[in-house]
């Protein structure tokens, strides 16, 4: 009989608990998102996430027990993500979980964020084939790998500054679409011109697989603002977002989002033909953007690979995707102690 699992998630501002059956099948994924408290700084404030996760996790716990029809002593283990992540959110989960674990005398599963993401394409679907290679973006990340194994795991690049996700909020906030602008951005694109504002497409040098995303979020503030005078607190701009028309608005969506999404998909497909692999995962909220979806089903079938996205539901941080991969760790034999601590880094 496949273990269940209970699965936390609280790396940031989405308080999650889930229970999955073996490594796939998911009872329950309750997701408790706090985008009402942050959205007056146009931004998460870590102070706040933390203290809204205190408040939430036990609530959230709850009501995936409930939802899953499952008693907490009939758990097979306690699956948490401790890395990485804003380090008071995620102490919120990993002390959360270390209670629970002990107090059920059940195994404890220590879940890389990051790496859960490239779990949530099997949730609720077909088992993942490897070797693959593997995509995260979100608000946060933005990185390619090469798995040999759902916990064999090589990074083959990273952002050197941005993340895409951030730089999509940056952007719809620049717009003003409000924030989180992700989903606003990607929509309002499909109404533009792409070609309006010749945007650059980060590729760095022409061996590496790393992403840039700070030069495009400047061009797009120059191109919404104009060239900026003075310097420091005396910096001002001839415009501001107010001054846009919708048309415009439409357009240098529709040319950002051209940039952005050419920069992963050339990025994906440099990998491609280095590292050829039969599967492409892809995780992380930006995997839900239509255009990046479209693109990347192009490519994979220009190079006979099978593409496996999250359906939507899984593409935003969930503790399913923690609670599934939990259950590979706990087939492993990779079990954490009482001593495991949260890291704010990728380590």
């Amino acid at each position: 009989m496949a273990p269940l699992l209970l699965g936390i998630e609280s790396s940031c501002d989405e308080t999650a608990a889930a229970v999955v059956e073996g490594d796939r099948h998911v009872r329950s994924n309750i997701v408790a998102t706090q985008h009402d408290l942050h959205v007056e700084y146009a931004g998460v404030v870590p102070e706040i996430a933390s203290r809204a996760h205190l408040e939430r996790i036990g609530p959230v716990i709850e009501r995936a027990l409930v939802e899953a029809g499952v008693r907490a002593d009939e758990l097979d283990g306690v699956a948490v993500g401790h890395q990485p992540g804003l380090i008071g959110s995620l102490l919120v989960g990993v002390s959360a979980g270390k209670a629970l674990a002990w107090s059920l005398d059940r195994p404890l599963l220590a879940v890389n964020h990051i790496l859960a993401h490239l779990h949530s394409p099997a949730l609720d679907d077909e088992p993942i084939g490897y070797p693959a290679l593997g995509l995260v973006v979100s608000g946060g990340h933005t990185s390619l790998y090469r798995l040999d194994g759902a916990l064999a795991v090589h990074e083959l690049g990273r952002t050197i500054d941005d993340a895409v996700g951030e730089a999509y909020d940056k952007a719809a906030v620049l717009l003003g679409l409000g924030w989180p602008g992700g989903p606003a951005l990607d929509r309002l694109a499909a109404e533009g011109d792409e070609h309006a504002v010749d945007f650059p497409v980060s590729m760095l040098d022409r061996d590496s697989l790393d992403f840039s995303y700070s030069g495009l979020k400047t061009a797009l503030l120059y191109a919404v603002r104009g060239q900026p005078s003075g310097r420091g607190a005396a910096t001002t701009f001839p415009r501001n977002t107010d001054d846009l028309d919708d048309a415009r608005r439409r357009d240098l969506a529709a040319s950002f989002q051209r940039a952005a999404m050419t920069s992963i998909v050339r990025k994906v497909e440099r990998a491609l033909v280095r590292h050829p692999a039969p599967t492409l995962l892809v995780g992380g909220g930006v995997s839900a953007n239509s255009r990046l979806r479209r693109e990347l089903e192009t490519l994979c079938n220009a190079h006979g690979t099978t593409l496996r996205l999250p359906a939507r539901r899984f593409c935003m941080d969930n503790a399913a995707m923690i609670a599934g991969l939990g259950a590979v760790h706990l087939e492993a034999g990779r079990c954490a102690d009482l001593s495991l601590s949260a890291s704010a880094q990728n380590a």
